[in-house]
């Protein structure tokens, strides 16, 4: 399925966020929930959204839940947003399972993690994501390099021989490593994607061509609007969008782990009905929510 709103300099979209995903008390999938909430993201601005991602807490949900969890999505707004699917685990076969299904049920993409713990050299790497492409048929791929979770890192030589394959359009960079990021932008026809809030001023200004968020959940009109403020060329606007953000990633990113934090923001803006998590994530402080009702209520964000 063709996504809405995919462009050549973007084909994911400009401002995605890795959708959380919502549990009922007793740990089972909330669709009513996952389907207001994608709503909501499309209303504040995302034009894309990745399910079944590591913010949708992906190492513990079934294939039969993702499926769900995507069917879901596409049918709340796959009209209005570039759905993503999150493929990728550190089995290559279950991520092809994953693929065939997610291509079945009509996602627009998929995003595909570098296998994780196992530490596969180049040429696994490379493999891996072969094969999801085989099995993908024409729907496009957007790659997640994040070492720090992987504990492997996609290697420039490596991005050179993904130019040949032709349905790798982007990736998720979250190495930290700007400098690289820029010669990947300068020599790659691979489209970048900021993997990582704190920095996404810095990566649209060496060309990225969007942000895979996590604080756009609750900031999303904010990072739209300093998207479109570097669009235009002002960067004074831009930094201070971006300044009003950082309290928000700190509270959001800097205490926890981003899943668990994101949900105590949604139900303390009342856009889902229950923040509980699945082992081995476990729930916020006390403190730790009081710091993010803080800054949601700084941020202007919450009454």
């Amino acid at each position: 399925m063709t996504s809405p709103l995919a462009t050549e300099a973007a084909p994911f979209g400009r401002l995605l966020t890795a959708m959380a995903t919502p549990f009922t008390p007793d740990g089972g999938l909330d669709l009513d929930a996952a389907a207001a909430l994608a709503t909501h993201l499309v209303e504040i601005g995302n034009d894309g959204i990745v399910v079944s991602g590591t913010t949708g807490e992906s190492p513990t949900t079934t294939g039969e839940e993702d499926g769900r969890l995507l069917a879901t999505v596409l049918e709340a707004v796959g009209d209005r947003a570039t759905i993503v699917a999150g493929v990728g685990t550190n089995d290559t076969r279950h991520t092809v399972e994953l693929a065939e299904q997610a291509v079945r049920i009509g996602a627009h993409g998929l995003l595909v993690v570098s296998p994780y713990y196992s530490k596969p050299p180049q040429a696994g790497l490379l493999a891996n994501i072969d094969a999801v492409a085989a099995a993908a048929g024409d729907t496009p791929i957007m790659l997640y390099d994040i070492p720090g979770r992987t504990g492997v890192e996609i290697s420039e030589e490596t991005y050179v021989e993904l130019e040949s394959r032709r349905t790798v359009l982007a990736v998720k960079d979250a190495t930290g490593d700007l400098a690289r990021a820029a010669r990947l932008r300068a020599t790659s026809r691979l489209a970048l994607y900021s993997g990582d809030d704190a920095v996404n001023l810095p990566w649209f200004s060496i060309g990225a061509a969007g942000v895979v968020s996590v604080i756009a959940h609750v900031a999303g009109a904010r990072i739209k609007a300093m998207i479109e403020a570097v669009d235009a060329g002002d960067l004074v606007r831009a930094r201070q969008l971006d300044d009003e953000l950082l309290p928000i990633v700190d509270a959001i990113m800097g205490q926890t782990q981003g899943a668990i934090a994101t949900k105590v923001a949604l139900t303390e803006m009342g856009i889902i009905p229950h923040a509980g998590v699945r082992l081995p994530l476990t729930p916020a402080t006390d403190a730790q929510v009081q710091v993010i009702r803080t800054a949601l209520k700084d941020a202007g964000l919450l009454a």
